[in-house]
C-alpha cells in the first residue's frame, strides 16, 4: 500500500474500515473455495464424473459403431 498522509483521524478510520471489509471478504473467499474443494474430493463426486466419462464414452462407440 502506499504511504497515505491523513488529514484527519476520520480519513484513518475510514481506511481502516475498509481494510477490515477487504480481509473479511478474502477470509469468506478461501472459506467457500475450502467449501467446494471438499466437496469435489468426495467420492461421490468421484463416481459420477466416472460415470459421465463412460457415458459419453460409449455413446461416442456406438455412434462410431453405427456410421461404420
Amino acid at each position: 500500500m502506499k504511504n497515505k498522509k491523513y488529514q484527519s483521524f476520520e480519513e484513518i478510520e475510514m481506511d481502516l474500515k475498509l481494510l477490515s471489509l477487504q480481509r473479511q471478504i478474502a477470509v469468506e473467499e478461501l472459506s467457500s473455495l475450502k467449501h467446494q474443494f471438499q466437496e469435489d474430493l468426495q467420492p461421490l463426486n468421484w463416481i459420477q464424473s466416472g460415470f459421465k466419462i463412460a457415458k459419453k464414452f460409449s455413446t461416442l462407440m456406438i455412434l462410431k459403431k453405427i456410421f461404420k
